[in-house]
């Protein structure tokens, strides 16, 4: 990976070839074909064509002419790369008001053109203006084959983002050898679907509706992985039992969303609060888990074993790996664009907290020994959501799980290859991100990251409201901070009551629906306790949140919330801190399953995909997108994985052409869920698809086609640290003042800020969430819980006793 990138920048000349030409009237975006000069008839400056430029970024050489090779007429435009170490060169539309194309948010248009290579590493690219932001990237539409003889190349564009007014668009070459092109068209697509029509009350096709299962859950599951046959893995463990973790009754079950049934399966170790990720093949891989439950006496606290195993779908058995370099409880997973795996972070096996990065090497289908992988000796902490960028370095958002927030700015781009870590700055309150969610926002080529909500269980504030969005795409990304969440009611012990000023919550689920938008659901306002009642449904073209229906099912602590094959949102579990667990589950409809039939994908021609191809399908009726969305692997709000894929169409009545990103640090390789979208927003059922990898790549293939994104970073550049063996870490670390109750059971260590200091509003407030009598384990009373020295907390005598304490 290079560590060192220059922006893209356009060549220069192409300002005074256009300058007479700026006061020429825009295109209407009915025109026949908005493309000026599409066949490079009309000569202009700079040795480029009338409403041409030359653009491109990188260490290349690189060779711009008109040749008389045409498709028609008399020219051709002809790009070659003669040497070329990384980045891009473009011929495209200039970007003036004079030539580049108007077009409407929200509309789409079929592109077209003629074309030769000589090189398979070449992209019809699309820039976009933004009315505020100027000239920016917008996507890449489709790989073009080699081709020795003139071909047709035709592509729809995504709905035009809103705030936009122009694109300009051509062909990018990122490969040695040559693309030719000829005859550029531009087409706006008419409409091909009346309005939608509810089928349901007013209110459900506003909102949606919530479900409560009439089976419960058999197992305490707080983590959840939608398998590519659509049965869903549900990982107890202990279930964070302590009674179940001594009788070592450590349990999974496999749900069949189509019978409604669960299948209770043997689970060889306690993988309470592991990893897991979905590999290429369709296995699951788990990694670490809980050894050992914390002790009262403050020994120790959790800890973190060094196993690792592997879940089949087809068997639904689990068999184990080679064991990790270290112990992993709460530890990341993510997988790269050559199909292994990264991980960072957790409790190790003596409770201190791991510094040591983990790295499964899917040819060897193992975890690699500690010397073959790159260490920066940095602990990253528990859960951190480290999201996979287009280069393949990895964007930790700074959303993780359980108090303070890392040092420094609380984000950061970590890159593997050159075992650097710059710190990205913007993150509000980033000490109060503990469970919050992060996602990567639809689609994936927009490189945008949403976090949301979250609180600290140390210092227990109110959880927040905040959102933050950055642009990976940005030379030098920033967070900024994004639309408040909705407020929902909050259980604070007397039922639901309205929340108030800048209440939100933190144990957030996000989750990417097939229209392009991000359900978040759930949550709760403190420390495993006073769970709040809010849905909304975020819109990335519009940056806005809509209030949905609520859960009704409270879904703090070792929630999920997931996405399911047929559109529907799953969500299971709730572990308040009175060591309770809510076996119910809810199941969503969107409102877009309330706007009448669905689009079917009737057949899928092949489901063994490659990066690059076009593949193709047939649908009953128009669609106006499709898109591949990684199946969930979720916990503690946690999926660094999800992603939404763009799959620009080539259409042809009701058989559609995909067109297949080149690059798999966009679509690292696995199974999908395939859905294909009408223009009313409505999906259809997904078909499961293979993108293969990293073999899938083409021998001949340069590389990738990368963008020059994050590549002028200017935050604070960490190099690999001092080699040391852990970082220490709190025995409280989760919390949960161990003095009182039995270990599944959760007093905070600090409570609430509207419970004053003293035993007997602690204790109202234990009350009213359940806790009931508390066993105090050993002599020390740090809460002021056991005035009256009786050995149980917030008893008769203990009550009566109004003296203060202090803490």
């Amino acid at each position: 990976m290079n560590t060192y990138r220059r922006r893209r920048t356009a060549f220069l000349g192409v300002g005074a070839l256009t300058a007479g030409l700026l006061l020429t009237s825009p295109q209407s975006a009915q025109a026949a074909n908005l493309v000026l000069n599409p066949g490079f008839e009309t000569a202009g400056g700079d040795g480029m064509p009338y409403c041409w430029e030359k653009s491109g970024w990188g260490d290349n050489d690189v060779d711009f002419t008109t040749t008389s090779d045409a498709h028609s007429g008399s020219q051709a435009m002809k790009v070659t790369l003669t040497r070329r170490v990384d980045g891009d060169r473009k011929a495209l539309i200039t970007e003036s008001t004079g030539c580049a194309p108007v077009v409407t948010a929200g509309r789409q248009y079929d592109l077209g053109l003629w074309y030769k290579t000589t090189t398979p590493d070449a992209n019809i690219t699309l820039f976009r203006h933004d009315t505020t932001a100027g000239w920016q990237y917008w996507t890449d539409l489709k790989t073009l084959e080699m081709q020795g003889s003139w071909t047709q190349a035709t592509v729809r564009t995504p709905e035009v983002p809103a705030g936009t007014d122009r694109i300009t668009w051509g062909v990018s070459v990122y490969g040695t050898g040559s693309a030719t092109t000829d005859d550029y068209t531009m087409d706006q697509v008419p409409d091909t679907l009346p309005p939608a029509v509810c089928t349901a009350t007013a209110e459900e096709c506003a909102n949606g509706r919530w479900d409560v299962l009439p089976t419960q859950n058999p197992v305490r599951s707080m983590h959840s992985v939608v398998l590519n046959n659509g049965k869903v893995l549900l990982i107890a463990g202990s279930g964070n039992s302590e009674e179940q973790f001594d009788a070592g009754t450590f349990t999974s079950a496999v749900y069949d969303p189509v019978a409604g049934t669960y299948k209770v399966i043997p689970t060889p170790k306690d993988m309470f609060c592991s990893g897991h990720i979905q590999l290429q093949d369709g296995r699951v891989l788990v990694l670490s888990g809980n050894k050992a439950f914390p002790a009262a006496d403050g020994s120790h606290g959790y800890e973190g074993y060094k196993e690792s195993y592997v879940f089949d779908p087809a068997t639904e058995t689990y068999s184990r790996t080679n064991d990790l370099n270290d112990g992993h409880w709460y530890p990341s997973a993510t997988e790269l664009g050559n199909g292994d795996v990264i991980s960072f972070g957790g409790l190790r096996e003596d409770s201190t907290g791991s510094v040591t990065a983990e790295y499964w090497s899917d040819a060897q289908q193992k975890w690699l020994p500690l010397s073959q992988v790159n260490q920066t000796w940095s602990y990253w902490g528990l859960y951190p959501s480290m999201v996979l960028m287009q280069d393949g370095r990895l964007f930790y958002t700074g959303s993780h799980v359980f108090g303070n927030n890392i040092p420094g700015t609380g984000s950061a781009i970590y890159d593997y290859g050159a075992n650097t870590i710059t710190s990205v700055p913007g993150l509000q309150n980033k000490d109060q991100r503990d469970q919050s969610a992060s996602v990567l926002l639809p689609p994936a080529q927009d490189q945008k990251v949403l976090t949301i909500g979250g609180g600290n269980i140390d210092s227990n504030p109110d959880a927040n409201r905040l959102t933050d969005i950055i642009d990976l795409k940005e030379a030098d990304p920033v967070y900024t901070a994004g639309p408040q969440l909705p407020q929902g009611t909050v259980d604070l012990g007397n039922g639901p009551v309205a929340e108030t000023g800048g209440q939100g919550k933190m144990y957030v689920s996000a989750v990417l629906l097939p229209d392009g938008t991000v359900l978040e659901t759930g949550g709760g306002l403190h420390n495993r306790a006073n769970p709040v009642y809010e849905a909304s449904i975020f819109d990335p073209a519009t940056t806005t949140f809509d209030p949905v229906a609520a859960d009704p099912e409270a879904r703090g602590y070792h929630s999920s919330s997931f996405l399911l094959p047929d559109g529907r949102v799953m969500s299971t579990g709730d572990n308040p801190g009175n060591g309770t667990w809510n076996h119910n589950v809810s199941i969503y409809t969107p409102p877009y399953l309330l706007k009448g039939t669905r689009p079917t994908i009737t057949s899928v021609i092949d489901t063994e995909w490659e990066y690059g191809d076009t593949q193709t399908i047939t649908v009953d009726r128009p669609v106006a997108k499709a898109e591949l969305i990684r199946p969930a692997a979720v916990t503690h709000s946690s999926d660094p994985n999800q992603r939404f894929v763009d799959l620009p169409l080539s259409v042809d009545g009701n058989t559609v052409d995909l067109n297949v990103t080149s690059n798999p640090d966009l679509a690292p390789p696995g199974w999908y869920m395939l859905f294909a979208v009408d223009a009313n927003g409505v999906p259809s059922v997904a078909k499961w698809v293979h993108l293969q990898g990293p073999s899938a790549l083409s021998a001949d293939t340069a590389s990738a086609h990368v963008h020059s994104f994050a590549d002028s970073l200017e935050g604070k550049v960490t190099k690999p640290g001092r080699k040391r063996a852990s970082q220490p870490v709190s025995p409280t670390v989760s919390g949960c003042d161990r003095h009182y109750g039995t270990v599944n059971v959760c007093v905070p260590t600090v409570f609430p800020p509207e419970v004053k200091k003293s035993t007997t509003a602690r204790c109202t407030w234990l009350q009213h969430n359940s806790y009931g009598r508390l066993k105090v384990n050993g002599a020390d009373d740090p809460l002021g819980l056991d005035p009256d020295r009786d050995g149980v907390a917030c008893g008769k005598g203990d009550v009566r006793s109004v003296k203060p304490v202090r803490k």
